[in-house]
């Protein structure tokens, strides 16, 4: 199948075929844009006259390059104008039916040679070549939207498929600059097909009445850096669609990750689908809008739950990383710092941690000599707890454990005076277990801070149901003096990020073991497909598989879902000692340092 790939249609001009003809015309192959929709064609020509005419002013392209580019674009109103493509890219709507008398009609007028490519992100490939005549010419085409953009194209493979079909498409978007991933044909293929599962979860989690909106999106965007949170990307996805996808999944794994989160339905019923209808999971000014309105839901501006308690000194029980770096987070603010460790030692230690990293600071200009004196003196260093005798929060970052932390706790008991608020760091153990080592459970709380402290911006603000309103509302007013972003949960495991973060993680490493996807496809399909930072196997080497695989273990316990279960591949590398970067080896190898 030596098809040349210089004439291309595209059926569906809607925003992701608009989209898919820019690319095409940009990269110099004649396009032949298919609608039945006389206002869709001569939407999508005015959309490719306005996006290359920005692209002029910005520099992008020259003017010559333009008219050339709208030369090379027409449209048409009926199939026959595929005749002479090499490859048809179908973009129309996510119904088989619909798919399938495309294939039939194209079947009928194009070459024996001709490529098909269905842009399904959420059907099966394989059912619809299967309607064709010539099967071993369709595959897969998925790119993502806005596709002048997105740098990911999902090149889908059925069992039908020809080699040669999937090299010649292959080799297509790469000279469109793309990336293209090989995928084998199920829902969602790979960036979906984890992306989903985890939006799904964040609503659920926000139709458990768990969290707000605005704290699931934030929890996500500060914990995990990415570049939208969950519920507004369902927005913007479009939730009718997402369910679509949903079902689809779920019809092929029977996984309940994917059965849909009945919100979505209802949201869908009501036509309340997303940006699209001007109103979602949040209110935007106007259908199609971008700019989210004030609504019933949204907070009132500033206001917090009753008055706390005054902090004007903070001890920090621990000697690693976080403890050292919250401590540093804490004094930058100007609270007097007491640091305690189990040895005066291990205290000194810690305090040097701090010191080395307000050096860095100094260095890249990000603090000044004075300000760095100023934060260290504010820092005592301790060798026993005793040293809290005086102080208004104490907070624990000792090792995730829950018998250590509650002996730290009985201990913090009997040291700290009446009316101080304790904290654990925990992220998968149960606050209250903790809170019952005391005689004052009221006066716990969780304050997850994520590491490095002094860098992230998120801290989990986690109650219990014994932890008082003026103990939440203490914390809540600590977090925005050291400029951390509080978000409020309740105390059940995971929290918000791992509870979302740690299925996703899971869900790839059984891509992994289903032999689906290689690493390198799965984290070049979330860096460029869903804007994540790092890729779920880098990740999962930074972090650390015999902590994520504790963290799994937590979540599996507490929701009894089979689908959070840990895959086996995960405990047959942490059995042999292959942790990620810190031994060399985990799902990658790593120079040894």
């Amino acid at each position: 199948m030596d098809t040349p790939l210089s004439t291309i249609a595209v059926v569906g001009l809607g925003t992701m075929g608009t989209g898919i003809a820019e690319v095409l015309a940009l990269a110099g192959r004649e396009v032949i844009g298919i609608d039945i929709s006389e206002a869709a064609a001569l939407g999508a020509v005015a959309s490719l006259e306005a996006s290359t005419a920005r692209a002029v002013g910005r520099g992008r392209i020259t003017e010559e390059e333009r008219a050339a580019a709208l030369a090379r674009f027409r449209t048409a109103d009926t199939l026959q104008a595929a005749a002479d493509a090499g490859l048809v890219i179908e973009v129309v709507p996510e119904s088989y039916e619909i798919k399938q008398q495309v294939f039939r009609e194209l079947d009928a007028i194009v070459s024996p040679t001709t490529i098909l490519a269905t842009g399904t992100n959420a059907l099966s490939v394989t059912r619809l070549a299967a309607e064709s005549q010539r099967p071993e010419r369709v595959l897969g085409l998925h790119f993502f939207n806005p596709a002048p953009a997105m740098k990911l194209v999902e090149v889908v493979s059925s069992v039908l498929t020809a080699p040669p079909a999937v090299e010649a498409v292959t080799t297509l978007a790469r000279e469109l600059g793309k990336e293209p991933v090989a995928v084998g044909d199920r829902p969602g293929f790979v960036a979906d097909g984890l992306l989903f599962g985890y939006l799904n979860q964040a609503a659920a989690m926000y139709e458990a009445n768990y969290a707000s909106r605005e704290d699931i999106d934030a929890a996500m965007k500060l914990g995990c850096g990415l570049p939208m949170g969950p519920l507004a990307l369902l927005d913007l996805i479009g939730i009718d669609t997402a369910r679509t996808v949903l079902e689809a999944m779920y019809a092929e794994s029977h996984d309940r990750l994917h059965a849909p989160a009945p919100i979505l339905g209802q949201l869908s019923s009501a036509g309340l689908t997303g940006r699209k209808a001007g109103r979602g999971f949040y209110t935007y000014d106007a259908p199609g809008g971008q700019d989210v309105v004030p609504d019933a839901l949204t907070p009132a501006a500033g206001a917090e739950a009753g008055a706390g308690r005054a902090v004007a000194s903070v001890g920090v029980a621990g000697s690693g990383t976080m403890a050292s770096g919250i401590a540093e987070v804490f004094a930058k603010a100007g609270y007097g710092v007491v640091l305690a460790a189990r040895t005066q030692e291990k205290a000194d230690l810690a305090k040097g941690r701090i010191a080395k990293s307000l050096e860095r600071s100094v260095s890249k200009g990000r603090l000044s000599a004075e300000a760095r004196d100023e934060t260290l003196a504010r820092i005592t260093a301790a060798g026993s707890l005793d040293a809290f005798a005086e102080v208004d929060l104490a907070v624990e970052a000792v090792a995730e454990d829950l018998e250590i932390k509650q002996q730290l706790f009985a201990s913090l008991d009997k040291v700290c005076r009446p009316g101080a608020v304790l904290a654990t760091t925990t992220s998968s153990l149960p606050v209250v277990a903790i809170a019952r080592a005391t005689a004052r459970p009221e006066d716990v709380i969780g304050m997850h801070f994520f590491n490095p402290a002094p860098a992230m911006k998120l801290v989990e603000v986690v109650r219990t149901v014994l932890t008082t309103d003026d103990v939440h509302a203490t914390v809540r007013a600590v977090c925005a003096k050291i400029r951390k972003h509080p978000v409020d949960c309740g105390d059940r495991a995971g929290f918000i990020v791992n509870a979302l973060l740690f299925p996703y993680l899971n869900n790839a490493i059984k891509m992994v073991e289903q032999h689906y996807a290689s690493l390198d496809d799965i984290d070049a399909a979330m860096k460029l497909g869903g804007g994540y930072p790092m890729g779920p196997f880098e990740l999962l080497d930074v972090v650390g598989l015999d902590v994520s695989l504790a963290i799994e273990k937590v979540l599996h316990k507490e929701f009894r879902d089979p689908g959070l279960a840990p895959a086996p591949l995960l405990e047959h590398l942490v059995a042999a000692g292959c942790l990620g970067r810190k031994t060399g080896r985990g799902f990658r190898e790593y120079a040894r340092r």
